[in-house]
């Protein structure tokens, strides 16, 4: 199967459809043209800034052209982008830069690293900066994400794929030439990745700067979207929009709708699966190290409730979290996950492994006789209250039910009595009493599984891409 570096397949889309629209956010659109020598541009700054083939560029970018800009400037040097959230403090950030080593971070004063070279949000080249094709430069890991978990100690992924694109159609329903919508945030893997690899192929991206229900369906409708990424969070706040809103727009273009990243309530996937047909919904399980992958379509799901579906990479199994002994099929305990190929390597952290290469990603979960996977959470997240042990997913599931709950999370408070004491964080879009929500719950949860306190805001309590830092909340509530 031909491979070519990540700046020959841009200079190619170039060549074959310069006007076509290459990324689009808000009012800001490039075409293949200007996104290929712009970024020409850009690299040729990056490489005076010190930027040498190997090397890391942390991007501290939020959603906007500039951001896949900035990438294929770092791609076409051979370099390696390193993405991190624009809303980290300097000094989180600045234990990435330092672990990373970065040659440059973008998207940062001076002064957040005073010993680094950095480019403000917004930096553009000198008009007169060539953009002239560089010399063809393959960087030995194509991304270094940061860990999605928070243990308080900086950790990168970096791949284990050089910087090159199969010339053959992409992977995951994606088409060549398509139009593929990415709502979530860029420095979260499969928002960066995916959006990645359409532009690569030549896909028009419609970026969103923020999540919003509405907009996106507006997107579909006005770019023809036929390819999006979801996460759960987003999936229930444009179910929860009034009828009248929600079948509005036109969204007959769109074709294949992935959802990841958290765990989807059975409720929810069956309404999207009857809203927009199983045949176009589809869920992957796996971890920004690869090392497994799973995938499940939506009129399968419905045959397989709750489950992520089977292996079409890598394996899994399921073994005792205390002896690391395998389990039997239908028997609850820790997934572990191995692969032929070097999927990953860390950087600042060890695998869970085995001595014969079996790693874990920390979920807990199932395997049945017919190979489909179950999740039921992270180990690290379990809740031991009164002696027993509690999944917050669970929870968080029928929470997600009621009509006022948009997102919530629930985590273990200290307790004298109990050892944790469940307590549920719930953002809500009316007013709901903690005696309306136990009501809720006891149709739904064994009564010790209900949580003994509520606390309810207006404000998200998971960002765009579903994710939520259960340690700091406790912290805060501890």
């Amino acid at each position: 199967m031909p491979v070519i570096s990540i700046s020959q397949a841009l200079a190619a889309n170039a060549e074959a459809d310069p006007d076509r629209p290459c990324v689009t956010c808000g009012d800001h659109v490039l075409t293949r043209r200007e996104f290929d020598r712009r970024s020409n541009q850009l690299a040729r700054v990056y490489s005076d800034l010190g930027v040498e083939h190997g090397r890391y560029v942390t991007v501290a970018l939020p959603n906007s052209v500039e951001f896949y800009l900035a990438c294929a400037a770092v791609w076409k040097l051979g370099a390696i982008p390193q993405p991190v959230s624009y809303r980290l403090p300097d000094r989180e950030r600045q234990a990435i830069v330092e672990l990373a080593d970065s040659a440059l971070v973008v998207g940062a004063e001076p002064a957040a690293h005073p010993t680094r070279r950095t480019v403000p949000i917004g930096f553009t080249p000198l008009a007169d900066t060539s953009d002239a094709p560089l010399p063809d430069a393959v960087s030995p890991s194509w991304k270094a994400p940061t860990s999605g978990g928070s243990t308080g100690r900086p950790k990168l992924i970096v791949s284990g794929d050089p910087g090159t694109v199969l010339t053959e159609m992409p992977s995951l329903g994606q088409r060549r030439d398509g139009v593929v919508c990415i709502p979530g945030p860029l420095y979260h893997n499969a928002p960066f990745s995916f959006g990645a690899q359409a532009i690569f192929h030549g896909n028009h991206v419609v970026l969103l700067e923020h999540f919003d229900a509405e907009a996106t369906l507006a997107a579909i409708e006005t770019y023809g979207v036929d390819w999006i990424l979801m996460v759960p969070t987003m999936m229930s706040r444009i179910s929860r929009l009034p009828d009248d809103v929600r079948h509005r727009y036109e969204l007959s273009t769109l074709q294949v709708l992935w959802h990841m990243a958290a765990p989807c309530p059975a409720w929810l996937k069956e309404e999207w699966c009857h809203w927009l047909g199983g045949e176009k919904i589809f869920e992957l399980y796996a971890g920004t190290e690869a090392q497994a992958v799973t995938v499940i379509r939506g009129d399968e799901w419905l045959a397989h409730r709750g489950s992520v579906g089977r292996c079409i990479g890598g394996e899994m199994r399921v073994f005792d979290p205390d002896t690391l002994e395998e389990l039997p099929p239908g028997t609850e305990g820790e997934i572990f996950m191995r692969n032929t190929k070097t999927t990953y390597q860390y950087l600042g952290a060890e695998a869970r492994r085995t001595p014969d290469g079996w790693e874990s990603l920390g979920d807990m979960g199932w395997i049945d006789t017919e190979g489909y996977v179950y999740l039921t959470d992270r180990r690290k997240d379990m809740i031991l209250s009164g002696g027993a042990n509690i999944y917050p997913a669970e929870i968080e599931n029928a929470l997600s039910e009621h009509p006022s709950v948009v997102s919530s999370a629930v985590i273990g408070i200290p307790d004298e009595d109990l050892g944790s004491r469940l307590h549920a964080v719930v953002q809500v879009s009316t007013e709901v009493s903690d005696d309306d929500m136990r009501t809720f719950l006891a149709d739904r949860l064994v009564r010790y599984k209900i949580p003994r306190t509520f606390e309810f805001t207006r404000e998200p309590v998971r960002d765009d891409a579903g994710k939520v830092r259960r340690s700091a909340l406790r912290d805060e509530r501890s």
